[in-house]
């Protein structure tokens, strides 16, 4: 995503995606009255029904220009007309891009429970096993971990098993045409992408009328949204083709070229730990600037925090990075420029945090194998 929706957008929702692709996929596992009197009390969303575009100005304008762009031929730019005609506006996915409702504490332990669960640890070594070839060439060529790209992979679609029922057209023609009030505008954003899909579509063969993914129009194994694909996304299995929709090595290869753009550097720690400064003014200095790696050690110093004596042998700058834990104090670490590459696939240091230690536990699991 810009990988997936968390980078597409900046939320710090540690990757959205998963709650909406679960949604529009899997039916609730919860059926008793109880439950349904339940949500019925907390209030049903019921969503307007879909509305086709059709001979709407604004899509047929797009397509006008955008085939005038590519120089795409008249039977091209009919052929496009026609499939934005059959582009659905979806009240649900203008419903799903907004900000969540606020007034909840964040609870770093309980959003890891989400990842960090048997099912998707089973789910991970299975995969793992299975592409252990693609996983160890990755890491060789780009530097980046196998157990990085293995809990990157996880926390985003579940090794391929939550890759979204929303067809891709929709999505972005809802957001690029029916951006909904109440948010910043991010319309300009989403045409952007919908001409990316639109042209990956010609390139790689595919029915944009078929495609499914997210609700923000992130795609296959590693969600990328097409402009990300475009760019970042790699042929690893050399059949000729990009496919992040059903080839993992792809999706393997891609994750660790994305993160190598992105200012991954071979061998550096992710994180280190350290003991905070009590005074308040203090704290407030070293968390200002958020998950940009900003500081020194002596500037970390300076302002009354303890790094660990791993830290104390990193060079270059780092970024004080807060986990908050619902009721209970927060956590504080020391993340790297490779913490924060992590970030640009999702602008959360909670969800860095979550393929973080989903890789570290597929990579304990497997040392423990027999």
């Amino acid at each position: 995503m810009l990988a997936g929706l968390g980078l597409a957008l900046g939320l710090a929702c540690g990757q959205a995606n998963a709650a909406a692709n679960t949604t529009a996929k899997k039916k609730p596992t919860n059926t008793s009255k109880s439950a349904k009197a339940h949500k019925s009390a907390a209030g049903k969303v019921n969503d307007k029904a879909p509305q086709p575009f059709g001979q709407r100005p604004e899509p047929m304008q797009f397509a006008d220009d955008l085939a005038a762009a590519q120089g795409w031929d008249e039977a091209a730019r009919l052929q496009l007309r026609q499939q934005l005609a059959q582009a659905k506006s979806m009240p649900v996915v203008q419903r799903l891009i907004m900000p969540a409702a606020a007034g909840t504490a964040k609870d770093w332990a309980a959003y890891r429970a989400r990842f960090v669960e048997p099912k998707r640890l089973q789910a991970g070594l299975e995969f793992w096993e299975r592409h252990a070839a693609a996983l160890a060439r990755a890491e060789s060529q780009y530097g980046v971990p196998a157990e990085l790209i293995a809990g990157l992979i996880g926390v985003e679609t579940f090794y391929g098993q939550i890759t979204g029922g929303f067809r891709v057209i929709d999505a972005l023609a809802t957001l690029a045409f029916d951006f909904p009030s109440g948010r910043s505008d991010r319309s300009p954003f989403f045409r952007s992408e919908l001409a990316e899909f639109i042209k990956l579509c010609q390139r790689e063969g595919l029915d944009p009328l078929s495609v499914k993914g997210s609700f923000a129009g992130a795609m296959g194994w590693p969600q990328f949204m097409p402009s990300s694909w475009n760019k970042y996304a790699i042929d690893f299995d050399g059949d000729g083709h990009v496919d992040l929709l059903n080839s993992p090595a792809d999706a393997i290869g891609s994750v660790a070229h994305y993160l190598a753009e992105f200012g991954w550097k071979p061998g550096m720690p992710t994180h280190y730990s350290l003991a905070m400064p009590v005074e308040t003014s203090a704290r407030a200095a070293l968390l200002a600037p958020d998950i940009k790696p900003t500081f020194s050690l002596a500037q970390l110093q300076a302002l009354g925090a303890v790094p660990s004596e791993a830290a104390m042998e990193h060079h270059g700058p780092l970024a004080v990075v807060e986990l908050q834990n619902g009721s209970a104090a927060p956590s504080y670490w020391l993340g790297s420029e490779n913490f924060y590459a992590l970030t640009r696939y999702n602008w959360s240091s909670y969800y860095a945090f979550a393929v973080i230690d989903l890789g570290r536990a597929l990579a304990d699991l497997r040392k423990a194998r027999p």
